[in-house]
């Protein structure tokens, strides 16, 4: 295999609010902080070491006004992308370099209800009872459509 791959796959949560910049030229980019955990065993103790990697994540133009809308600190989220390692000067002229994630996709993995605080199976209760008198008149007609399938 002749080429490389820069590829990387994060599930963590925001640590921040997604900061946004914008250009003249109507392009955008929004920046956020990630936070990966690591859980285990510390076998010699016994004891649990958990262990928290920040990550920088970039964004761009559309991607980023989405996240910027439907984002929020402590939201959970999936993001792929590549790393990319910028060189910048200082205030001081010293040369720094940080290690960013370009973000190509994302999914949002923190369901709004459950932040609101209304929980899934409270609503699929309050729900139940009108839809009860849906199923039993599809469950009377089904036996009649049975005889029109084609095999």
């Amino acid at each position: 295999m002749s080429g490389t791959l820069n590829k990387v796959m994060l599930i963590g949560h925001l640590g921040d609010e997604v900061k946004m910049h914008y250009f003249d030229d109507k392009n955008c980019v929004g920046r956020f902080p990630l936070a990966t955990n690591e859980t285990y065993t510390n076998k010699q103790t016994n004891e649990r070491v958990s262990n928290t990697e920040w990550h920088n994540i970039v964004v761009r133009n559309k991607a980023a006004e989405i996240c910027e809308k439907y984002l929020s600190k402590g939201d959970k989220v999936y993001i792929e992308g590549r790393i990319k390692t910028r060189k910048w000067t200082d205030d001081k002229g010293m040369e720094r370099y940080s290690t960013e994630i370009q973000c190509t996709d994302f999914t949002f993995l923190t369901n709004k209800n459950e932040q609101q605080g209304v929980q899934p199976q409270q609503e699929a209760q309050a729900q139940q009872p009108s839809q009860q008198p849906q199923q039993q008149t599809q469950n009377s007609v089904a036996p009649e459509e049975d005889d029109d399938l084609p095999f």
